[in-house]
């Protein structure tokens, strides 16, 4: 990827209590984050695999040079590090826009005057952050990178949150307790279900964890106290997402009662058809035999007599069932 490719996918926003300015660039070298102090710099990169554009960034702002080698790994497992005066974040973030809830990498370096973050794929939930900035609206132009950090997680929080409950009053449409049938279709949207709810909390469970390695970390000008609210923002999500997934649970083994029940109703049906046919079956293969001196072959009522037993022998059954309430 050429060095063009990485300016036309990053953008810095400057910003202060006064003072706001948005900057794309023409070059890398003009990307200086130590140039004025009293501004926070928010610098955006779409794409995570600008490795030589990264890698003259962080050499031209004498920033840690683990940092290169950081950036350099493909994939990246939870992560909060502090180096130098900086923070390397990186976490999987659930893109809620795709249907099959896809997910995508993202870091976030952090320093008390800038924070920069890169995302793996164009698109984001920030623009209402970047509204704000714009318009000086709320604290956020007086505060610093801790809080600004603050905001974009509490941002893809909420999302997953907005996302999860809008899913989940379709479910409730779909998988109303009332419209349980044991039938495929069912049982397939069950199931759906469930792997969308477990995507949200591996999703969620993976954001909490860099929450909470963040609220124990000690750096100058960065205040920790505004990640324990986001803490329990995820703990109430996992909650709800526990909920429903106990609740699906029930209905698979309710599903799976019903089928039991009504395979125990054939079965049991079955048998009594069995067992009244079986006495008529030996009696019929008995009065079937080609014997000469059965007694009743060559008696003028025989054939009545022996549909009579049959018939006798069908309404004791019969009434024997009743009594023992096995129908």
């Amino acid at each position: 990827m050429t060095e063009n490719d990485f300016l036309d996918n990053t953008s810095i926003i400057s910003y202060s209590a006064k003072n706001y300015e948005k900057t794309t660039y023409n070059a890398i070298s003009e990307i200086i984050f130590s140039e004025n102090k009293t501004n926070t710099k928010w610098l955006n990169t779409y794409g995570i695999r600008f490795h030589e554009a990264y890698k003259k960034v962080i050499n031209q702002n004498k920033l840690d040079d683990f940092l290169i080698k950081l950036l350099g790994d493909e994939e990246h497992p939870n992560k909060v590090i502090l180096l130098d005066n900086l923070l390397f974040i990186t976490t999987r973030v659930l893109i809620t826009q795709s249907q099959k809830l896809d997910s995508e990498q993202m870091i976030f370096i952090v320093s008390s005057d800038f924070l920069w973050s890169i995302q793996e794929k164009h698109g984001d939930y920030f623009g209402w952050i970047r509204e704000r900035l714009e318009g000086n609206k709320g604290i956020v132009r007086k505060k610093k990178t801790d809080y600004l950090l603050y905001l974009i997680l509490e941002s893809i929080i909420d999302n997953y949150q907005d996302t999860y409950e809008a899913n989940a009053d379709l479910s409730a449409d779909k998988l109303n307790s009332t419209h349980i049938k044991p039938t495929p279709e069912f049982t397939s949207l069950v199931e759906k279900r469930k792997q969308e709810l477990f995507n949200f909390k591996k999703a969620t469970l993976s954001l909490r964890d860099t929450i909470i390695k963040l609220e124990k970390i000690e750096i100058k000008d960065f205040n920790v106290k505004y990640f324990n609210e986001l803490k329990e923002q995820t703990n109430n999500l996992i909650s709800n997402i526990d909920f429903e997934l106990q609740e699906l649970e029930s209905k698979i083994n309710l599903i799976f009662s019903i089928q039991g029940h009504r395979l125990n109703e054939v079965m049991k049906t079955l048998t009594i058809l069995s067992v009244i046919f079986i006495p008529l079956t030996f009696l019929a293969g008995i009065y079937g035999m080609n014997f000469e001196n059965i007694p009743e072959l060559k008696s003028k009522y025989g054939y009545f007599i022996l549909l009579g037993v049959m018939a006798l022998v069908t309404i004791v059954s019969v009434w024997y069932f009743k009594r023992k309430k096995w129908f």
